[in-house]
């Protein structure tokens, strides 16, 4: 794992966010996701540089799993290692169970 993944695990791993379970490197309708929560049908992708390469295939994936009921956030190594608070705030705002 990344540190920006790790980082992410450490925040939501043991059910610490509204109780909601996340799983690592779930399959997702073909794609192998970063994180899954399968109670508000989110995934979560904590994205390094090398996205920045990939941004196509990323858009294309992302509209393949929406189709699929499954909403997906992306943020950056950065914003969970620094910005921990704001993400668990985007996750917890997705959390309409």
């Amino acid at each position: 794992m990344t540190l920006g993944e790790k980082c992410f695990w450490n925040m939501v791993r043991k059910n610490q966010v509204n109780s909601l379970r996340f799983r690592r490197q779930q399959v997702i309708h073909g794609f192998l996701a970063d994180f899954f929560c399968n109670q508000i049908n989110l995934v979560v992708e904590v994205d390094g540089g090398i996205h920045e390469q990939q941004k196509d295939y990323d858009e294309l994936r992302t509209k393949i799993i929406n189709q699929h009921g499954v909403k997906v956030l992306r943020f950056t190594n950065e914003e969970v290692v620094n910005k921990s608070d704001w993400v668990l705030a985007k996750i917890t705002g997705n959390a309409k169970v």
